[in-house]
């Protein structure tokens, strides 16, 4: 994939959030690529990160306190902000205060990163910002970038994210800082949480399925009627997504898909699950958990249009790597050794 960069290789990138998922997987990405002048930020301990990639400088801090959204863009060339108090269905619908407070995070560091000079900001967005009067039958239509508007996104965390692309978008038009913004649909892979209540729709079904197995009980609770659609980006297509709209100027304060377009129920995203483990499983479903909306997929009609790309890792295969991950974790757990939550 050939991508245009105005950043040299020994200049400072620095990444918001990397402590998580995502963020410690752009870190890694970026790091292999040979930047060797990566920052890696995140308000959890360094030893509890999900990855720690030898070379890069780890700090431990609270970006939604100003002062060290300060101290943590000096001297970085580029700035991509993953930081959020966020995780799958059960969390956001449960933690919704929690959720809305991550525009402090934004709200300091795009400031932050204007005032040192930064030369390019990223901010990850999510398909919750898009209004979800769209999205009440699980054969939906697949939403464009307009369906943000009129604006009516998921209660707390869609409105922070649709709040902090406007906050991106006034620091172009205002103040002349390049940003760029994202909006992820459901991201996956290994290294992600899959254990806890802030594990997104695939890592939870692929522990669930090994429980089963594991447990002997051949049974699975389902949240929902398992009808509700999703698609679901591999963490590699992500990373890569996020660098070519960093480095794409056409895109510059413009809110762009970055997602599968591949949908599937809930109910199928098991079937898959069952395929790779060999198992078949007695299904309940909890009617009463968190379910978010009847269904949701990316158009990737603009993405393809300005990139000539769009996230293309089959779900089965993406799966497949996850499942294999989750299940050595699972019983490294079991063991007592560290691993991933």
């Amino acid at each position: 994939m050939n991508i245009t960069r105005d950043i040299k290789k020994d200049e400072k990138i620095v990444v918001a959030g990397a402590g998580g998922f995502i963020g410690g997987s752009l870190v890694r990405y970026f790091y292999n690529l040979g930047y060797t002048n990566v920052r890696a930020v995140d308000k959890k301990p360094v030893p509890l990160w999900y990855q720690r990639v030898p070379g890069v400088e780890s700090i431990c801090a609270d970006l939604s306190k100003e002062k060290n959204c300060w101290r943590a863009v000096q001297d970085a060339a580029e700035v991509y902000n993953l930081a959020a108090d966020m995780g799958g269905m059960g969390f956001i619908e449960r933690h919704r205060v929690e959720c809305l407070r991550s525009i402090l995070i934004n709200t300091h560091l795009i400031e932050s990163a204007y005032r040192a000079g930064v030369q390019r900001y990223f901010y990850s967005s999510s398909a919750c910002a898009y209004n979800v009067q769209l999205q009440k039958d699980p054969n939906v239509r697949a939403l464009k970038e307009s369906d943000a508007y009129p604006a009516f996104p998921e209660r707390g965390y869609g409105w922070e994210k649709l709040m902090s692309e406007i906050f991106c978008q006034e620091y172009w038009a205002e103040r002349g800082l390049k940003t760029f913004i994202a909006r992820f649909h459901n991201v996956y892979g290994p290294q992600g949480t899959w254990d806890g209540g802030r594990e997104k729709a695939p890592a939870a079904i692929c522990r669930k399925v090994i429980e089963a197995i594991d447990n002997g009980t051949g049974k699975i609770t389902i949240w929902g009627d398992g009808t509700q659609t999703r698609s679901f980006m591999f963490i590699d297509d992500c990373t890569l997504g996020v660098d070519m709209i960093t480095h794409c100027d056409k895109l510059i304060a413009t809110p762009i898909n970055l997602g599968s377009s591949e949908l599937v129920s809930i109910n199928q995203l098991v079937d898959y699950v069952e395929e790779i483990a060999e198992v078949k499983l007695k299904r309940e479903y909890d009617l009463n958990a968190p379910k978010g909306v009847a269904g949701r997929n990316s158009d990737n009609t603009f993405i393809k249009q300005v990139l000539n790309w769009e996230p293309n890792t089959p779900l089965k295969v993406g799966l497949k790597k996850t499942y294999d991950w989750i299940k050595e974790q699972y019983y490294a757990r079991k063991q007592g050794k560290r691993t991933v939550e």
